[in-house]
């Protein structure tokens, strides 16, 4: 299996695991509104990040080529309404805003493990 591929596989597992268990240390270390602004964000990010996947392998599969602008203007509206989604809960008062900003950097922690994880590979296999 190539790098590539390995990095993709990891994240889009660890973005749900990541997410239950801060979730999970969220409910049981913090008041219910910022535990439930873990949630949200989390589920908010780990979605765009799933349906991203889907629309790029969809879109770049050989025989059916999809043009460039539909990609970006379905990228577009998952970002809306992701921006609509945000703006309610906060706007709300359903959840707590350092919370949700918690949860929506479940992705970002989930790349950045796999990229630390890819690089102390790359650097031990040099060292032997």
């Amino acid at each position: 299996m190539n790098v590539q591929a390995r990095i993709l596989r990891f994240v889009t597992r660890s973005n749900w695991i990541l997410l239950i268990a801060t979730a999970a240390a969220g409910l049981v270390l913090t008041p219910f509104e910022f535990a439930l602004g873990i949630m949200a964000g989390g589920l908010i990010v780990t979605v765009n990040f799933h349906l991203l996947a889907r629309t790029l392998k969809k879109a770049l599969r050989p025989p059916h080529l999809a043009s460039h602008q539909s990609i970006i203007a379905k990228y577009y509206l998952r970002f809306i309404a992701s921006g609509v989604i945000i703006f309610m809960l906060i706007a709300g008062h359903c959840v707590d805003p350092l919370g949700l900003f918690i949860g929506l950097s479940v992705v970002v922690a989930s790349i950045f493990t796999a990229t630390a994880l890819e690089l102390s590979k790359l650097i031990f296999k040099e060292a032997v």
